[in-house]
């Protein structure tokens, strides 16, 4: 059974409030599929809160959607409910990245799926617009990452601020083997199994192995650079 097939089963028990069905999940007894289910309803409504609020869902909110999650045609009407539901809920985005926040350990690889999924959803119209910059901040520091870490996965995303040594988290005064060390920290960190053990659904792994490259892309040019 899909991640999308449960999420069809159970948003209907979702009633009028994600933000109450979230509020069930304990972050003690949750297994992964439960939390798989949790991650992703919490993040559509993310990314919905972070969508301009015009009370329906836009056809390219949902395409990258689509692109973050892999979501076949037959399940879209699952995704774009949850996306109505939170657009609706007077909850604030606040209580939903609090809410999924506490199903994780803080400042997590896992967390930073997330921010990356709702980076893809941003930048569906080809810019991060400074409102929505503002907002992915706010998120990132609800999760637990710090200024430095926000600007680190920011960098993963935004051209102007591809430094490959921003990316890796690291300053350019860093020695050698403080580099490679970082690199292999990354990597064992970044692994999709990790993502999937820990209760990341199946259809989003791709992100995971779209931020290992990135470190591997980082890394490299790094290690060009000074013959490493």
């Amino acid at each position: 059974m899909s991640i999308w097939t449960r999420i069809a089963e159970t948003v209907s028990a979702i009633g009028g409030s994600i933000g109450a069905f979230l509020q069930q999940f304990s972050p003690a007894r949750a297994t992964a599929p439960e939390k798989s289910i949790a991650f992703t309803i919490g993040m559509i409504a993310l990314g919905a809160k972070m969508a301009k609020a015009d009370g329906v869902v836009t056809e390219v909110e949902i395409r990258a959607f689509k692109q973050v999650f892999h979501v076949p045609d037959s399940d879209l009407p699952a995704v774009a409910r949850v996306f109505n539901l939170a657009k609706q809920d007077s909850a604030g985005y606040e209580s939903y990245a609090r809410q999924i926040a506490r199903l994780f350990e803080p400042g997590s690889a896992l967390l930073e799926d997330v921010l990356d999924g709702l980076f893809h959803i941003a930048k569906a119209d080809d810019a991060l617009h400074p409102g929505e910059d503002t907002y992915l901040e706010s998120v990132a520091r609800i999760f637990g990452f710090s200024a430095g870490d926000y600007a680190r996965i920011r960098a993963r995303h935004v051209t102007v601020a591809n430094d490959p040594y921003l990316i890796l988290g690291l300053d350019r005064s860093a020695a050698a083997d403080e580099i490679k060390r970082r690199y292999r920290e990354l990597v064992r960190e970044y692994h999709p199994d990790r993502h999937i053990a820990a209760g990341v659904p199946e259809e989003m792994i791709e992100i995971a192995t779209e931020r290992l490259q990135k470190v591997n892309e980082a890394y490299d040019r790094i290690a060009r650079e000074r013959g490493l």
